[in-house]
């Protein structure tokens, strides 16, 4: 049995005329008289009953017809979910993101972007700058909203600039130096440094100490922390200084003073990353939804 006669039987059903049926259809009626036939004969059962005048469906045919349209509608939804899926109209996109830095422009994406696209699902899960690396390279994302930090390095990553982050100094509000606007990266030469544990962002930590180098000292590294929150409590506690992405301000307490650094080289990209050859059509689609909200922010 192939659906084409399931097709054929529902027609001629619902016209109760073997020839307006093939009109529908668009085939010659003996074609439809045909296809009946050999479904008749497949069945083992009869499906009209037929005379000079009149066509009309038997029990059997009335049992069948229901099972029938659903069969095809089935069929039909299946193959345009298929159509949709291969358009990136349906799936699923896993997204990687730092916590804090598209906390505001991410959610204004997402709610556009299922406005226009309701069967795709999204989900999130937040990372570290070297895990969304990782991940991203491991095909375990598909999407990533992260820092630039060692993505020239990886093959076959595409990277979208968002914006620029500039660095800052952070230290408690009774630190010396907190009163000042800016800052000059030598002024801290004789600091202790608080720093995020090197796993937690391999490329991070390494720019800052050649952000350092670059001024002829290596900082003084007093203490590190796994979690960004915690670097900041141990700078509040007055241990020592940090430098980081002004993506962590929101994590700092009133107490916490943001300097900002003076020079142009001193700052970082938050980007849009994911990999070129993807199969998810899905990222195309989102990434569109992005280009578009940057446009309009303006």
């Amino acid at each position: 049995m192939d659906v084409r006669q399931l097709r054929y039987f529902i027609a001629v059903a619902e016209q109760l005329n073997f020839t307006e049926a093939a009109k529908t259809l668009y085939v010659a009626q003996p074609a439809v008289s045909q296809q009946i036939a050999y479904l008749e004969k497949k069945l083992g059962v009869q499906l009209f009953i037929r005379s000079k005048h009149s066509v009309e469906l038997t029990h059997a045919g009335t049992v069948f017809l229901k099972d029938a349209r659903e069969i095809v509608q089935r069929l039909d939804a299946s193959i345009e979910t298929v159509r949709q899926a291969e358009e990136g109209l349906v799936g699923t996109i896993n997204i990687g993101l730092l916590s804090v830095s598209v906390r505001t422009f991410l959610p204004l994406v997402v709610r556009s972007f299922r406005k226009k696209y309701p069967n795709i699902n999204i989900h999130f899960a937040f990372y570290n700058v070297g895990q969304i690396n990782q991940k991203l390279e491991n095909d375990e994302i598909d999407l990533a909203f992260t820092l630039s930090h060692g993505l020239g390095s990886m093959p076959g990553i595409a990277c979208k600039k968002l914006w620029s982050q500039p660095y800052c100094v952070i230290m408690p509000h009774d630190h010396p130096l907190a009163a000042n606007t800016l800052l000059r990266l030598e002024q801290l030469a004789q600091e202790p440094f608080v720093m995020l544990d090197r796993a937690q962002s391999p490329q991070g930590y390494d720019h800052i100490l050649a952000l350092c180098a670059k001024k002829g000292f290596s900082p003084h590294i007093v203490s590190h922390a796994s979690r960004i929150d915690a670097v900041m409590l141990i700078v509040d506690a007055g241990i020592g200084i940090t430098i980081q992405s002004r993506h962590v301000q929101m994590y700092a307490t009133p107490t916490l003073r943001l300097v900002d650094l003076e020079g142009d080289d001193y700052e970082v990209d938050v980007v849009a990353s994911w990999k070129e050859q993807t199969a998810n059509r899905s990222v195309a689609l989102f990434m569109e939804e992005v280009e578009q909200t940057l446009g309009e922010s303006k």
